[in-house]
């Protein structure tokens, strides 16, 4: 009997010589996923499944990995949920089996749930107490308004208080199937095996046969793209909006809407952010504000794709006396590299650093083995280092302006400012 579309899951295998194992759970649901009145529900129910599954009480749970010095963890996105473990090679079969466990028979039970919902809005509470972060989410509100990803991770009191076991047993049954999910492993195993004991778990917690979609690295894969009945990106939204914080210093962001994941020119756009404010202290931002003018502490510029749209921004704080003349050495540096082509020297280092950073992130097996999860859901197939590489090293000056001119016009940003 052939298994249903629904019931196929997908599933990369990294061998590591290292004695620790890392698996991870990836799930395509995240907050874009839920109702507008039920916002906060992803992360909810990401809490909600260490207290409880069919056979386990909360205390039970922790105790199975911790027992054997391993590491449970989950986190949620705009676009995923994530459930992931660290143990040693020889405790494998535990965790993947936990990780099953978690995704297909929690309970959610309501006496948990209304004692953990405290815990959700101390932290909303907490959250907003910092400003460096709060801004981010705020960002994305108002350039999003409208469109799903306007919603805030973390959700809102009003919201969370309509949460109860049962919406939360819906939203889990609706998009915890294993279609909608990918199973990664870096560990120092024969695949054969961990294949096998992932297909047992799950069919033993489903009650049903299911498929494993084995997708090696390099492999084509099929476009993994979301359902085409999601809203269209919106149209860039220009605002300018500045509010009265009790905080020390103003914190700043100046952003746009920018390429979506599946387009090929994010590449460029990665580049040009890096040059702009990535993470080395040579960036062009950080030089301005920083370092030539000792305005700032930290300057950042960060680029995040989703499905159907994308946000480019930076942030800043300063003294608020400063703001006006941080923002205009960011709109000099924008209009600089919107104007000016790269030189072929400077063209090199900007690829050599990518590549560079990309190549280091490769040598940490956690990130890798979340980084698989992530592009299994996103474009069904996991590129190589080699694959990357090549992008990168294909990318002219002519389309690193091209691509500046169509995102980081000055004309295209919004700023908010928390005073």
């Amino acid at each position: 009997m052939d298994t249903r579309k629904e019931d196929i899951l997908r599933f990369s295998f990294k061998h590591s010589a290292s004695p620790v194992a890392y698996c991870a759970l990836s799930t395509k649901c995240g907050t874009r996923d839920e109702a507008p009145a039920y916002n906060g529900l992803a992360h909810f129910t990401e809490h909600m499944f260490f207290k409880g599954t069919a056979k386990r009480r909360a205390n039970s749970i922790n105790n199975v990995l911790e027992s054997v010095g391993g590491e449970l963890n989950a986190y949620t996105t705009k676009e995923e949920t994530v459930l992931h473990s660290t143990v040693l090679k020889e405790d494998l079969p535990k965790a993947i089996d936990l990780l099953m466990e978690l995704a297909f028979t929690s309970v959610f039970p309501q006496k948990e749930l209304e004692k953990e919902r405290d815990v959700i809005l101390e932290e909303i509470v907490s959250y907003k107490d910092v400003p460096a972060d709060a801004i981010y989410e705020h960002f994305e509100q108002l350039l999003f308004e409208g469109h799903p990803l306007q919603m805030q991770i973390l959700g809102e009191k009003k919201s969370l208080m309509k949460i109860n076991s049962e919406v939360m047993k819906e939203y889990n049954s609706r998009n915890f199937i294993p279609s909608n999910m990918a199973f990664t492993i870096v560990a120092d195993c024969p695949q054969a095996k961990a294949m096998s004991l992932i297909k047992k778990s799950a069919e033993k917690y489903l009650g049903r046969e299911i498929g494993i979609e084995i997708i090696t690295e390099g492999d084509t894969g099929d476009s993994g793209k979301r359902n085409e009945s999601l809203p269209q990106p919106l149209p860039n939204k220009i605002f300018h909006k500045s509010l009265s914080k009790k905080s020390h210093q103003a914190h700043c962001m100046v952003g746009t809407t920018a390429y979506t994941a599946y387009d090929s020119r994010r590449i460029a756009l990665s580049i040009l952010t890096n040059i702009l404010g990535g993470p080395a202290s040579g960036s062009r931002l950080n030089m301005a504000l920083r370092e030539k003018n000792g305005l700032v502490y930290s300057v950042e510029a960060v680029y995040t794709p989703y499905a159907d749209t994308g946000i480019f921004s930076v942030y800043f704080g300063c003294d608020r006396e400063d703001v006006d003349k941080c923002l205009s050495l960011i709109k000099k540096e924008l209009d600089r590299i919107v104007e000016n082509r790269l030189t072929p020297a400077a063209l090199k280092a900007a690829r050599k650093q990518l590549i560079g950073q990309l190549s280091i992130a490769q040598d940490n097996a956690e990130a890798q083995c979340l980084s698989m999860g992530k592009s299994l859901l996103m474009y069904g197939k996991i590129s190589t280092f080699e694959q990357m590489r090549q992008r990168i090293e294909s990318i002219t000056a002519e389309e690193l302006q091209q691509t500046a001119a169509e995102v980081l016009g000055w004309e295209r940003m919004s700023t908010l400012i928390y005073n």
